[in-house]
């Protein structure tokens, strides 16, 4: 199993669907767990700064999650909701139903237990978000860490949001330093992560980087490198 983890903008959701496929793995986007619920409460008018509100509906939608890399479906009730959860109204309210204690037991437990059935399956997966290497998968034999700087994120974002005229990069970036400081409680990095930073690498760099060290485990399935920080040059998707 590999654990990619890091803020948002850094890559790691296109970076392991793309070390999935490298290595036919399959793969989990655990941050659409947490999307799709708060795609739910938002269609239903939930007001989602009240964490009891938040709390009581965390067991409420049937949510699913595909773990194909090449098509990572994510269902609630049975509707597909891959487009809908990546709004910039969902973006910027997922990490509030996020931080509520009641809904990180509820999906982190959902999360494990797709890993599990995997890997009792006899497969790999590459799972991803922000506390996958700390909390929802700490065993996992090989553990990365990516990071990007803020300007570089925001960009990322932000041409992944060009449908919506209003999300220029100026825009994205301040909201993502409000995502920043919400999710801060979950994005502490793992202490045997390798960290990589993504600012000036393009894709195949970081797909290569992450390969390498599934590659190069160690005795007991560890990175056999020491974990370090890695920077080289542009990010293309």
């Amino acid at each position: 199993m590999i654990a990619v983890d890091g803020p948002a903008g850094s890559g790691k959701s296109t970076a392991a669907r793309g070390v999935a496929r490298a290595l036919g793995l399959r793969y989990l986007d655990t941050g659409s767990t947490y999307r799709a619920l708060t795609w739910w409460l938002l269609s239903r008018g939930a007001d989602i700064s009240d964490a009891g509100v938040v709390a009581a509906s965390a067991g409420g939608p049937v949510i699913e999650v595909g773990t194909d890399p090449d098509a990572p479906a994510i269902r609630v009730d049975g509707t597909d909701v891959a487009s809908q959860i990546r709004t910039r109204e969902v973006s910027n309210a997922v990490s509030a139903v996020a931080a509520v204690p009641e809904v990180r037991r509820s999906l982190v437990a959902m999360q494990q237990r797709i890993i599990a059935d995997v890997l009792a399956a006899g497969d790999g997966i590459v799972a991803e978000g922000r506390d996958i290497g700390t909390v929802v998968a700490p065993d996992a034999p090989v553990k990365v860490f990516l990071t990007a700087s803020e300007v570089v994120r925001a960009r990322r974002r932000t041409a992944d949001l060009a449908a919506d005229e209003a999300a220029t990069v100026a825009v994205t970036r301040a909201e993502q330093a409000q995502r920043d400081r919400y999710d801060a409680p979950q994005m502490a990095r793992a202490a045997d992560a390798v960290e990589i930073d993504t600012t000036d690498l393009d894709l195949d760099e970081v797909i290569s980087e992450i390969v390498a060290l599934a590659d190069g485990a160690g005795p007991g399935g560890r990175p056999a490198q020491t974990p370090r920080l890695r920077k080289a040059g542009a990010w293309s998707t």
